[in-house]
């Protein structure tokens, strides 16, 4: 199985109406005032939904905003529409999104006592990517998309019919985290990027290299987990192939260790591969339709610097490799489900000056080994990313607007229920029954479904977020290296917060909204199916303390993805913020209607 050569582009991963999209202005506007309303404004109650508009204030700034609600949410969480507006003078004039985002550093400025002279790039940059990503996608749509030459290749075997809309699905985000600041900042030039770059839909060789065996880095689960990297091309004898993101290579190629050992015949550069490999969401995890490669990038993406941490490299493969029967016993026990391993990384380790490998061509050079999709499918679906089928705009073909096109609100209700009953119980098992955190959140997950568009099985990926509770591994971590331990380690609450915000905030809340927006007066039956699927699994596990709180509509954790990116944390120190759970809500609201009068002066 591969890809075909060239650039890919579905014709169906087209929406029919592109002109319906929202513009890069609009778009990044709204985005940055779901981030207001969730972390700062909502928190401090400084909103309210007045006559079918949000307003919400700056307090410190001395901003009030307004905007229309296409659809008003349960958790907040609200559809906007039209442009965001400030009272100034008397007036309502609207604000473009440089503006807005002066409020929001002069905001976070006050609030804090801190500046972040990063903050207001980082934005302009977000806003390049998703201009980038419309371009293109216009280009796609009239024809005019440059196609980069592809490298000689030997003719492709038959890909699966499902590859097609696979790779759409994850080409598809031209928008992003819709409750991230920047959820399109990438660092490094705007023509590198898009080259790169999912939105693009871009298809690409690898760079080839062949090592010396001595000087090669990896380890292994299982005995053939590095095969897919060594069939990719043949070396001369004595030599392992190392395969590099191309970007990459471009940022290091200068590197004096590298080219020492290039100088001496250490490592050769073959150049560019015969098989090409797609872009997925994440930019730097590449597939050629047998094997998920995921690459380092020295690039900025969002929050982090995308390169594979040394204990990040060895922390996979020994998470796959001691979580071999629990992943077993999850996938006999919710066959609807199962977690793609990933079993080997491999990497350059040539000697630094103090004679140990240099780190930042060993983590620079890594790459983890994924497993593929085709060993974990049921036999006629199709693998979806579910931030694809939950976008808030239908920007592919797994939108669940086309997975549900001309459905009623009763089928949209099965849909819901059956994808619940997938997703939920395998996640709170691995976490009560195993001491297991999985990070389910919507980049992470891929919604398998059969020719009528229902679900048929979830498959979890990337073990980078996927930790251990100390009290019920502590043995496992004790054997590994304090370096790999330590990051694979998650205390019950907090990984308990991250469960509940990647699994219901982050997942099921998005998705929820995306039906929601089909039949809107759906929302309270929508929340009451989520806390009958928690219910379910309770009232057979015994209804473990933090169920119960669940169940009872404690707030739930919300990722305060702003807040982090202006305090510059790490994406593991990020903190959370209380939403008000919809639990309870759903069982008495019947009626969203506007609220008609504010908490406070709209005149600020």
């Amino acid at each position: 199985m591969s890809l075909p050569t060239g650039t890919f582009t579905a014709p169906s991963a087209l929406p029919a109406k592109p002109g319906a999209l929202p513009g890069a202005d609009r778009a990044v506007a709204h985005t940055l005032l779901n981030c207001l309303l969730r972390e700062v404004s909502g928190p401090e109650h400084q909103t309210a939904v007045v006559d079918g508009d949000l307003l919400l204030q700056l307090p410190r700034r001395g901003v009030v905003l307004r905007v229309a609600l296409r659809r008003a949410s349960l958790l907040g969480a609200h559809r906007f529409t039209g442009p965001v507006t400030e009272q100034r003078g008397g007036r309502w004039v609207e604000v473009d999104w440089p503006r807005l985002a002066e409020y929001t550093h002069a905001e976070l400025s006050l609030r804090t006592g801190v500046s972040n002279e990063e903050f207001l790039e980082q934005i302009a940059s977000s806003h390049e990517g998703v201009s980038a990503g419309l371009a293109a996608r216009r280009a796609r749509a009239t024809g005019t998309a440059h196609t980069a030459p592809s490298p000689p290749a030997p003719a492709p075997a038959p890909a699966p019919k499902w590859l097609a809309d696979y790779l759409a699905s994850e080409q598809s985000l031209l928008f992003g985290h819709r409750f991230h600041p920047t959820p399109k900042a990438r660092g490094g030039d705007l023509a590198d990027w898009s080259a790169y770059a999912p939105e693009t839909a871009s298809v690409f060789p690898l760079r080839h290299l062949a090592v010396r065996e001595h000087l090669i880095a990896e380890e292994s689960a299982r005995p053939d987990a590095t095969a897919p990297l060594d069939r990719l091309g043949d070396v001369p004898h004595g030599y392992r192939l190392l395969p590099v993101h191309p970007w990459q290579y471009d940022l290091l190629r200068e590197h004096p260790g590298l080219r020492a050992a290039l100088g001496r015949d250490d490592v050769i550069d073959l150049g560019p591969g015969a098989s090409p490999f797609a872009a997925t969401a994440s930019v730097r995890t590449l597939y050629d339709g047998d094997t998920f490669l995921k690459f380092s990038l020295n690039v900025r993406i969002t929050n982090c610097l995308r390169k594979n941490a040394s204990y990040e490299l060895s922390g996979a493969v020994a998470l796959t490799r001691v979580l071999e029967g629990t992943l077993d016993d999850l996938a006999a026990r919710f066959p609807g489900s199962a977690v793609l391993r990933e079993p080997a990384y491999r990497s350059l380790a040539l000697p630094g000056p103090d004679g140990r490998p240099d780190l930042a061509l060993l983590e620079g050079f890594g790459v983890i080994v994924r497993e593929g999709l085709a060993r974990r499918l049921l036999p006629g679906t199709t693998p979806l990313l579910a931030a694809a089928v939950a976008d808030e705009y239908p920007t592919g073909p797994g939108h669940i607007s086309r997975l549900l096109e001309g459905a009623g609100p009763k089928r949209a209700l099965q849909w819901w229920r059956t994808y619940l009953r997938l997703l939920l119980p395998p996640v709170f098992a691995a976490y009560f029954d195993h001491g297991l955190v999985l990070e389910p959140h919507l980049q992470n997950v891929l919604v398998c479904v059969d020719d009528d568009g229902m679900p048929a099985r979830v498959l979890f990926r990337d073990l980078e977020g996927t930790k251990l509770l100390p009290e019920r591994h502590a043995k496992t971590l004790a054997a590994l290296p304090p370096e790999v331990a330590g990051p694979l380690a998650y205390d019950a609450q907090r990984g308990w917060d991250r469960v509940v915000y990647c699994l219901l905030v982050n997942h099921v809340a998005e998705l929820l909204a995306a039906l929601a927006d089909l039949h809107p007066h759906t929302e309270p039956a929508l929340w009451s199916e989520v806390r009958a699927a928690v219910q379910e699994f309770a009232d057979r596990h015994g209804c473990p303390p933090r169920l119960s709180a669940l169940l009872a509509g404690v707030p739930l954790p919300a990722k305060a993805n702003l807040l982090t990116r202006w305090e510059r944390k790490a994406d593991r120190d990020a903190g959370y913020v209380p939403l008000t759970s919809p639990f309870t809500l759903a069982e008495h609201v019947r009626d969203l209607g506007p609220r008609t009068e504010a908490p406070w002066s709209a005149a600020g």
